[in-house]
């Protein structure tokens, strides 16, 4: 049997993932979760053989669960079924030793055999995501990254530079330097960009 832990942050498509996978002989799915710190703590519980993850959930994204897995040499494979075809999600994805990589569009057919690859120590990725990839260059820093991700979330200059500890001024460079790369008017532009391209 393969064991499957769910994190997928709408009940419905939840409830359907579960429904669809249990009806496959050989998947059991250990448990659903709607966010992303749950998705460890039941990897953590449960010791499945694969996570299937979305990447949007709240607290954690799927991918900043899978880098944790890596960083942690977690034995679980990591299945991500997402609805963005972006390149940047997917660069990050290989980098934190995601196995597979597929569209929510996708038949189940299609699912089922990319978790039961993925199971197997095979890599999946859909042939959409890999263009989508190869078109797609992050120009960002990992701390240009950190500072447009706190962007987003809405922070100002000063609270930035209080979490981070770093100068403000430091941090109207880097965000500058960033909002230059990503040819944006401002910086909630620069973050808007950069999330829409996956690098965030």
């Amino acid at each position: 049997m393969i064991r499957v832990v769910l994190a997928e942050d709408q009940g419905m498509v939840l409830g359907a993932f579960a429904a669809l996978l249990d009806l496959q002989p050989d998947v059991e799915v250990v448990a659903g979760v709607a966010d992303g710190d749950a998705a460890l703590a039941a990897v953590a519980e449960h010791r499945p053989d694969v996570l299937l993850t979305d990447i949007e959930m709240p607290g954690r994204s799927g991918l900043d669960v899978a880098a944790e897995l890596h960083r942690r040499g977690d034995p679980t494979r990591v299945l991500i079924v997402t609805t963005f075809a972006r390149g940047g999600y997917l660069r990050r994805a290989l980098e934190a030793g995601v196995l597979g990589y597929v569209l929510k569009d996708a038949p189940i057919a299609e699912l089922v055999a990319a978790l039961r690859k993925v199971h197997a120590g095979e890599r999946v990725v859909s042939p959409e995501l890999a263009v989508a990839a190869w078109d797609s260059a992050d120009p960002l820093t990992d701390r240009e990254r950190e500072l447009l991700r706190e962007v987003v979330e809405g922070a100002s200059n000063a609270e930035i530079a209080r979490r981070l500890h770093l100068a403000e001024g430091t941090v109207r460079n880097y965000l500058s330097t960033a909002m230059a790369k990503l040819n944006a008017r401002n910086r909630s532009e620069a973050a808007s960009i950069a999330r829409e391209r996956g690098w965030l």
